[in-house]
């Protein structure tokens, strides 16, 4: 585990990431959405993933099976993820961005930015940029 967190480190330094100090406390509200989507990803769910989608994102797919058919393709490091680190939450062009270490089940990590939306209270996820985290692979 210790290789691991000084793997994200490394990751979030070579990955352009700002400033320790930009960093913001976590956020246990925006942890649990994401962390509620990977979990239903897991149980293929798209159905329970799709409502942790933002309005614009549930617009553009239209079904939970469209949106379940992009992850698979898109984003086989978030539908299969076999290791789930969270790491900073940043304020960024007015949004708020959770770093997510990712690693895939080839052992391959990534940093995935998720960008949260609060809509009428809740937290949703409106996008996600996925960055190759290299040097941290198993």
């Amino acid at each position: 585990m210790r290789t691991f967190l000084m793997g994200l480190a490394v990751a979030v330094s070579l990955a352009g990431a700002a400033p320790a100090q930009d960093a913001l406390a976590p956020n246990p509200a925006i942890q649990g959405t994401i962390q509620g989507q990977i979990d239903a990803f897991l149980q293929d769910d798209f159905g329970a993933a799709f409502e942790f989608a933002s309005p614009g994102i549930r617009n553009t797919f239209r079904t939970p099976q469209n949106f379940g058919a992009m992850v698979q393709k898109g984003y086989p490091m978030v539908w299969r993820p076999s290791d789930v680190e969270f790491g900073p939450l940043r304020e960024r062009d007015g949004a708020l961005w959770q770093q997510v270490l990712i690693r895939d089940e080839a052992g391959k990590s990534y940093i995935v930015e998720y960008r949260m939306q609060n809509v009428d209270g809740d937290w949703r996820i409106s996008g996600v940029r996925v960055i190759p985290a290299p040097g941290v692979s198993a």
